[in-house]
């Protein structure tokens, strides 16, 4: 359907950027996805011996000093070093020159579901072990939600809206529909969003076993993510990345910029219903699909995909798979849907960030992602969920969704221009 919106108040993406387990960069990360290669293995950043799960989805081979300045990499949480590099990539992915910006009208929204976990745990260790004398005067700046953000607009000169968006695995959807709306009011011509997470640590992982919420099929990694199959046990977390460049369309063709496609709709709502439960009806995560259709001004027979939040937990997967149905009704049964947490883990906050990324190269290679491991489907997810090896197809417009504790629903909607 073609837009009849000015072109001031139409919004489009113009880079990516990715840190995950299958690869440092966009074409590394996309390549392995679309491949079916799973990025989980034994946990090495710790000893997991001693924990319910022992498995996780490691940025692997990471030096920060090879991407930003070594002062700062030393300085900043893991998490924080993710996001700027894959902001750093998204923008150079752009070819923005800030030199020709009004900075004050570039932003960055980059948020994260817990922050800078590993450097609570090492400050902590420090406070308890040898006194409040011993504990650094970088912790808060370090492990604070925002600093991402921040850090990064110090690098590129950008005075724009600027803040952390915190909604647990919600987070990154969050970040880059609201980045969206701040375009389209006005706010900025230029948004860098996205999401960043490295909670793989011994008190990350002690509190989510402590749930019983991850899987403990410690001696097969690879096929420990299963969403939507009758095997699967709990999500496995993974570490990283994924940032967006988003502009006006306005803007963009006027610098004469590479577009991969429109972002055309979003929406977030709250289920209301559990801390840490899906409601059993769908009725969060449904509104926020519809609206974000709506806003998109798409019927959900025009949807070609759905990159599905899919994260391998018994309630999840079935109760997503009913909302699914609740917005699509019998075309439920033809959209491709799949799971990609089932190649990178579950990234926490920063899911949406790489499922955005895999949205757009989805819409841009006409290859849709796979769900590997399903091997035998729960009767109760029925749907099409592209199961083990990619498919071509000519894929114009996808919807992807997240979910978080705290009942947070995000939907966003990508479309060929």
């Amino acid at each position: 359907m073609e837009s009849h919106l000015p072109a001031s108040q139409r919004v489009v993406v113009t880079g990516l950027g990715v840190v995950a387990s299958l690869g440092h960069d966009v074409d590394t990360f996309w390549k392995n996805v679309l491949a079916g290669q799973c990025g989980i293995d034994r946990v090495a950043l710790f000893d997991p011996t001693n924990f319910a799960c022992q498995i996780g989805a490691e940025v692997r081979d990471w030096s920060a000093e090879q991407h930003m300045d070594p002062k700062e990499a030393r300085r900043n949480d893991r998490y924080t070093q993710f996001g700027f590099v894959a902001a750093k990539q998204a923008f150079k992915d752009s070819a923005i020159d800030m030199a020709a910006e009004d900075s004050d009208r570039v932003g960055v929204l980059i948020g994260s579901g817990i922050g800078g976990m590993q450097t609570y745990e090492t400050q902590l260790k420090k406070l308890f072990e040898g006194g409040p004398r011993k504990v650094s005067p970088f912790t808060i700046p370090s492990l604070i939600v925002n600093m991402c953000s921040g850090l990064f607009a110090i690098e590129i000169g950008a005075r724009g809206p600027n803040f952390g968006i915190v909604s647990a695995c919600a987070t990154a959807t969050h970040a880059i529909g609201e980045a969206m709306h701040m375009i389209k009011r006005g706010d900025a011509d230029v948004m860098i969003a996205g999401g960043a997470e490295a909670a793989i640590t011994p008190f990350a992982y002690a509190s989510f076993c402590s749930m019983k919420a991850m899987s403990t099929r410690n001696d097969d990694p690879k096929h420990s993510s299963r969403p939507f199959d009758l095997g699967r046990d709990g999500f496995v977390m993974g570490e990283g990345a994924g940032v967006l460049v988003l502009e006006s369309l306005e803007h963009a063709q006027k610098r004469g910029a590479r577009i991969y496609c429109e972002v055309t709709g979003y929406a977030a709502t709250c289920d209301a219903f559990h801390i840490t439960q899906p409601d059993p009806e769908g009725k969060g995560l449904s509104m926020a699909m519809k609206r974000a259709l709506a806003a998109s001004k798409i019927a959900p027979e025009s949807v070609d995909y759905i990159n599905a939040h899919g994260t391998s937990t018994p309630y999840n997967d079935k109760f997503e798979t009913l909302a699914i149905k609740k917005v699509f009704g019998e075309y439920a049964r033809k959209v491709a849907i799949s799971s990609t947490k089932s190649m990178t883990g579950h990234l926490l906050g920063a899911a949406g960030g790489i499922e955005s990324v895999i949205s757009v190269k989805t819409i841009q290679t006409r290859e849709i992602a796979p769900t590997i491991n399903l091997s035998e489907p729960d009767p109760e997810c029925d749907l099409d969920y592209v199961p083990n090896v990619k498919r071509s197809a000519n894929v114009k417009t996808v919807l992807s969704n997240n979910l978080g504790f705290g009942g947070q629903n995000a939907a966003v909607v990508f479309r060929a221009l």
